[in-house]
């Protein structure tokens, strides 16, 4: 793979107009293809999940009760300054707003709370129900805004008006103001990093181009297929974070390697085949981690994956190829200026400890191989205190030892140096902190979004909550029981029966007359819970429901399915519980497998996955903590608690998995390399921080600062997804990255690369940092050689 990214590296630079010309034409493409076929206009956030009970029972009302099968909202009259709703003037306005409503579009039925009785017990409230043959996904996209307008003339003076349901819920946010902030930011972080505003713009550039052609792209299917806002969210997120992170790579070894005198071709080949070999098997974790969540099931589950998964592909082939076109464009633009910080840094890491490393790693040799270093590990440099290894071709090493002294070690290899001094204590102190931070996740709720934690100024969320004060949680999560009576003798009196069963059930605050279908001998009965729908005794209900069918039908020959929207989120996590296991099983034995043919080693491996387990729970304390428990939530606009999205852990397991694999490979690959060089392993640690530390480090700020941006969301999903992102991210970065696997590398020390002859033997050498594509590049004039080592 390096010489075949090589190859593909100069191809691009070479015909970097044409390259360009390409991807333009790639774009317009995708945005015609939208514009002809698709939209965020058709963009689909309706949960489903084939096969499930409450899914079968939907599919059955469509032709049964085609009202009762479609979405639903709710529109809440609230009498103030004393009066009653059931006051003369009062309900004459409500039956004139209901009229009204029932001529907005794609009303199938109205239900007056007069008729369904649903007036609070003070008479300040009454709900009606607004029913619709087809699911939120089907609606016009002004459908709820003309219901909205059909009944703002009964809010009035004394009356007040709010219109929610679930055909509001999980409807789609807005996220182009974070784009603008997570790229701002992400600017902001290269330019620090790179000390130049031209060098800082190209993965930017380069990340925008890549992000427009998945968005686009997948909008174009949107006619065809299921696609969520959220997926969308989701592959933007992903897709920027990823395209500035894996150009962020490939820019830096070109940038170092202009720095180091090569041509700006070949450095931007030689970049993308030993950076670029490191990012297609990073990004290919994350694609086939994030499309493995096709196995779940669940269609929205499946948009999500294969969305994320596209942005990832289409990232990788950016940063391969037009990137490398970008480079070129360059040119020598991008190399360092003389006697500038940037130049004096690169020269530092390519001198400092190790040979004059080059492209490779490899070290600066000359014709017989022989290896130079300074006396004091300090660049190689002219003038005294020089140190030319002999005819053994041997490294010299400073006093102590190590790659580096201390006074050219930068801010990573200090920080690297701190927490190898005693890394047993180390490791102590991260596992504690880190099982503290997971502690609340034992205590984990999961669900799907509604309205209750939707923004509190929201006319969903103040119909939400003003419901659930005056005529109980349940009402704004009922259930519907679908009985099959057509077995019955009697099955009016059966469907009765079933009622009146259910009704003596824990939990049920009311059970509606059953609303019968003679010609295919079926029943729909309303169940109203005591509980709200996201608490677990609701779960509980209708878990009791479905455990006493077998009874229902000994006593009246019905049988029965448990359904609506409330029932639908129990079986979604029911699900996600079910497969999540699994899928972490497969997902950890990925990366030891990975990883155990990148490095050839067992202790990297395990340390990897087990970095990656702790990282995990980590997280996922942490969101309990803040979305469930409300501890700093207000910090990032959470207002309210509630359980946590039920799709959060298993993204949250593939996306973090193939990031961090990114970090991984390359921080340890470099590591890996230096004591390949010189059998020493604390010093090869130190060399992975000197080499790689900062780039990482300014990788994972950039990525936590892009899904940090999407916490301004109104999506409680998509800021739960963007919270658990970033603090994902920051603490694999720097807790496990940077501070964890460092600890474990020096306390094992030479075991920690070592493999049994036996595996070694048939393992394939996949060769991601490109040792075998050829020479080192030439010195930097600043290295002084002797006659001996210079022919």
């Amino acid at each position: 793979m390096p010489a075949f990214l090589h190859r593909l590296g100069r191809l691009a630079f070479r015909r970097r107009r044409r390259m360009l010309a390409l991807w333009l034409a790639l774009v317009a493409a995708a945005v015609v293809c939208m514009t002809a076929f698709g939209g965020t206009g058709k963009l689909d956030n309706t949960f489903s999940i084939p096969g499930s009970e409450s899914q079968r029972a939907l599919d059955r009302m469509k032709t049964d009760f085609p009202t009762f099968s479609g979405t639903s909202a709710q529109i809440v009259f609230t009498a103030t300054d004393g009066q009653k709703v059931t006051d003369p003037a009062d309900s004459t306005r409500i039956r004139a707003a209901l009229g009204a409503a029932a001529s907005a579009p794609q009303v199938a039925k109205v239900v007056s709370p007069f008729d369904a009785h649903t007036i609070s017990a003070d008479g300040t409230t009454a709900v009606a129900q607004v029913r619709y043959e087809v699911p939120q996904s089907a609606l016009e996209p002004n459908a709820l805004d003309a219901l909205k307008s059909a009944v703002s003339g009964a809010n009035q003076q004394g009356m007040r008006v709010d219109v929610g349901g679930s055909a509001f819920g999980n409807a789609p946010s807005e996220s182009h103001r974070s784009d603008i902030i997570g790229v701002g930011v992400a600017l902001v972080i290269l330019t620090l990093t790179f000390g130049s505003l031209l060098t800082a713009g190209i993965p930017v550039v380069t990340a925008l181009f890549g992000v427009a052609t998945a968005i686009f792209g997948a909008l174009s299917l949107t006619g065809t297929v299921s696609i969520s806002s959220t997926a969308q969210s989701l592959a933007l997120m992903i897709g920027l974070a990823v395209g500035i992170d894996y150009a962020l790579f490939i820019v830096s070894r070109h940038r170092f390697h202009l720095a180091h005198g090569m041509e700006p071709e070949e450095s931007a080949a030689l970049a993308v085949g030993t950076a670029g070999s490191a990012v297609v098997f990073a990004g290919l974790t994350v694609v086939i981690a994030m499309t493995g969540l096709t196995v779940v099931g669940i269609p929205y589950l499946t948009a999500m994956g294969l969305a994320a998964a596209g942005a990832v592909l289409i990232a990788v082939l950016v940063a391969t190829t037009l990137l490398p076109a970008i480079l070129g464009f360059a040119g020598t633009r991008l190399t360092p200026g003389p006697g500038s910080r940037a130049m004096r840094r690169e020269q530092a890491v390519g001198g400092a400890g190790e040979d004059a490393v080059g492209a490779t790693g490899d070290s600066l040799a000359s014709a017989t191989g022989e290896n130079v270093l300074s006396g004091t590990g300090d660049n190689v440099a002219g003038g005294t205190g020089e140190s030319v290894a002999g005819g053994t071709g041997e490294h010299v090493a400073s006093r102590t030892g190590e790659h580096v002294a201390g006074a050219a070690a930068n801010a990573a290899e200090r920080w690297f140096r701190l927490v190898t001094r005693r890394p047993l204590l180390t490791l102590v102190a991260v596992v504690a902190s880190l099982g503290a931070l997971a502690w609340p996740a034992h205590d984990m709720r999961l669900a799907l979004p509604d309205n209750g934690t939707a923004p509190t100024s929201s006319s969903q969320r103040i119909a939400f909550d003003r419901v659930g004060e005056k005529l109980g949680p349940g009402f704004n999560g009922p259930l519907l029981v679908l009985a099959d009576t057509s077995h019955s003798s009697d099955p009016a009196t059966a469907a009765q029966r079933v009622a009146a069963t259910i009704g003596a059930l824990p939990d049920v605050a009311t059970v509606g007359k059953p609303v019968a279908n003679p010609a295919t001998h079926t029943a729909l009965i309303q169940v109203i819970p005591d509980s709200a729908p996201s608490d677990p005794a609701t779960k509980t209900l209708v878990n009791s429901i479905r455990d006493d069918r077998a009874a229902i039908l000994r006593d009246t020959g019905a049988t029965v399915q448990v359904t609506g929207s409330t029932a639908v989120s129990v079986d979604v996590a029911a699900k996600l519980n079910s497969a999540l296991i699994p899928f972490a099983a497969v997902v950890i034995g990925l990366s030891l497998l990975l990883l155990l043919l990148v490095f050839r080693s067992l202790v990297v491996p395990l340390k990897a996955a087990a970095g990656f387990v702790l990282s995990i729970a980590a997280t996922l304390g942490a969101v309990v903590g803040v979305f469930q428990l409300g501890h700093l939530g207000s910090l990032i606009g959470v207002d309210t608690t509630g359980p946590v999205s039920s799709f959060l852990p298993i993204i949250l397991l593939a996306v973090l998995f193939g990031l961090a694999m990114d970090y991984e490979v390359f921080l340890v690959s470099r590591m890996r390399e230096s004591y390949l060089h010189t059998g020493n392993p604390l010093g090869a640690v130190h060399s992975g921080a000197r080499h790689s530390g900062r780039v990482v480090t300014a990788a994972a700020l950039i990525m936590t600062s892009v899904f940090a941006a999407f916490l301004t969301s109104d999506s409680t999903m998509l800021k739960q997804i963007a919270f658990a992102l970033a603090a994902g991210v920051l603490l694999d970065a720097f807790v496990i990255r940077m501070t964890f696997v460092p600890a474990v590398l020096a306390l094992t020390r030479h075991a920690a690369w070592w493999l049994p002859k036996w595996l070694e033997r048939r393992l394939p050498d996949l060769d991601i940092e490109g040792d075998r594509l050829g020479p080192a590049p030439a010195a930097p004039e600043s290295v002084a050689l002797t006659p001996s080592t210079a022919d």
